[in-house]
């Protein structure tokens, strides 16, 4: 796959998860409301809903990854270095200057944000920069400006605002479950019919965000090895990219504020090894393992 089939083909898979979505969310919306008691109407709304936040998550989505990792866009005052770089990187790749983002949290990792090129965001965290020198900064940075080019963020960041939304409504509902928010039905017919739906509402509450994770497969690992390999063109350096991911990886500090909705976003997994959410990401990861990204860039 070559950089321009990529471009085309994350602009029709961000609007195919979206039509997905829909869907999806509508269904899991039905079911719900008839196992809760409310009837279909539940379903109505949620799909009404889940149409809005399409709409939402397209312009917005890169706003609410950025607030939910507690970013904070800067100047050129305020870190004239890393802003230099990314200058520089974006002149040689051909993109506009994207914001830049810094996230107070001592664990290394990066990633980049927005629906297209002319209104992206690439974040890093202060670890990254305490434990990385320019020629490995300039590596990640090359790597995360690739995947503004190739539309990946508009992609990533969709899909996790979409994740979390999923997540939100079955958790209502299995919180509803749980504290007694049900209405009965007298007729037996529909008291039977009610419990069927009931049943496959737990299922489904269950499922669902696991469902959703697998849509978020939907996203090839080859774009990693892509943004890598797009990466290392831009700065002629493979060395860079490879010791930063190295640095990066044997690092023990979780980065606190990922979620699992996020995690795919980051250049490296933000969670660490022994976690239950570095066991999810890893289930569920749309990256290549680390020594294998390495391997490959150290035989360029």
């Amino acid at each position: 796959m070559n950089i321009y089939s990529a471009i085309s083909a994350n602009i029709w898979k961000s609007y195919l998860i979206m039509a997905l979505f829909i869907v999806f969310t509508g269904t899991v919306g039905y079911v719900l409301g008839e196992a809760s008691g409310y009837g279909s109407s539940i379903g109505v709304w949620v799909f009404i809903a889940s149409i809005a936040y399409s709409f939402i998550s397209y312009f917005y989505s890169d706003k609410m990854v950025l607030a939910a990792s507690g970013a904070r866009e800067i100047k050129k005052s305020d870190d004239p270095e890393l802003y230099r770089i990314v200058e520089n990187l974006s002149i040689g790749d051909g993109v506009p200057m994207p914001r830049v983002y810094i996230i107070r949290d001592a664990s290394p990792n990066a990633f980049a944000t927005g629906r297209d090129p002319k209104h992206a965001a690439v974040a890093v965290t202060t670890g990254i920069l305490e434990r990385l020198n320019k020629a490995e900064l300039e590596g990640v940075l090359a790597h995360e400006l690739s995947h503004v080019k190739n539309f990946d963020t508009r992609l990533l960041a969709i899909t996790a605002v979409m994740i979390g939304f999923i997540s939100l409504i079955t958790d209502l509902f299995l919180r509803n479950l749980i504290f007694g928010g049900f209405r009965g039905n007298d007729d037996d017919r529909d008291s039977r019919l009610q419990m069927i739906f009931l049943i496959m509402g737990v299922v489904l509450a269950i499922l669902a965000p696991i469902i959703a994770s697998l849509i978020q497969l939907a996203i090839s690992r080859k774009r990693e090895l892509l943004a890598d390999a797009s990466g290392v063109l831009l700065t002629r350096y493979p060395e860079g990219l490879a010791s930063a991911l190295e640095k990066i990886s044997k690092d023990p500090k979780p980065l606190d504020s990922a979620t699992t909705a996020t995690a795919h976003l980051y250049i490296v997994n933000p969670f660490k090894q022994g976690s239950f959410k570095n066991m999810l990401a890893n289930l569920f990861s749309t990256h290549p393992p680390i020594a294998e990204r390495i391997k490959i860039l150290r035989s360029m």
